[in-house]
């Protein structure tokens, strides 16, 4: 695959859609944070769902120090619609302890070492708060970029890097808000997807 060849597919895909078609889970917060515990719980769940769910929770524990002291059991009830809610209340619960007053790290070395971040969500969290070149792979970067022919791998690390290469640095930040907003709004099945991709690129 050419560079020149996937910047242009991307800016394509990019075009097939509206900003505002959709509102992904780390959109719109106020606090570092916050975006950190929508990116943490969006994993598996819908966008639209994380978000909901975010609200409620946000609203219960405007900080991180009163999130923190919170009964589990209770976080597992605000949560219960996303995917995996018992692991996922125990992670940010336990990283809301670890950074009650301090600051959301701004590097990938310190963020992969809080409880439930990935190198996805890390990725992610630096892409939207702080404006690095940086490159979260999830399921839909994974599928999309194997469709496109960007990568041939199924591991995200490794898809990852074979992105870096393909990729000028300027557009990293770029790659995962793409192709994850075109893949929730056509990718709910193959079929609809695949002739979307298709109707982008026989243009």
């Amino acid at each position: 695959m050419d560079s020149k060849l996937a910047v242009k597919q991307l800016k394509k895909l990019e075009k097939s859609f509206n900003n505002g078609d959709l509102r992904l889970a780390a959109d719109g917060w106020k606090k570092d944070w916050q975006v950190l515990i929508a990116i943490m719980l969006s994993a598996q769940t819908r966008d639209t769902t994380t978000i909901s769910v975010c609200k409620l929770l946000f609203l219960n524990y405007p900080t991180l120090k009163k999130l923190s002291m919170e009964n589990i059991l209770q976080i597992e009830k605000i949560i219960k619609v996303v995917n995996y809610h018992k692991t996922k209340a125990r992670r940010i619960k336990e990283t809301a302890k670890i950074l009650t007053g301090k600051k959301v790290p701004d590097n990938l070395e310190e963020l992969i070492e809080l409880p439930g971040v990935g190198r996805k969500t890390a990725n992610v969290y630096l892409a939207e708060v702080h404006k690095k070149a940086a490159i979260g792979v999830d399921t839909h970067v994974a599928r999309l970029s194997k469709k496109l022919g960007w990568t041939k791998n199924s591991n995200p690390a490794k898809i990852e890097e074979d992105l870096k290469k393909l990729f000028p640095k300027n557009y990293w930040s770029k790659i995962n808000k793409v192709l994850v907003t075109f893949g929730q709004i056509y990718g709910r099945s193959s079929k609809l997807e695949d002739k979307k991709l298709k109707e982008i690129f026989i243009k």
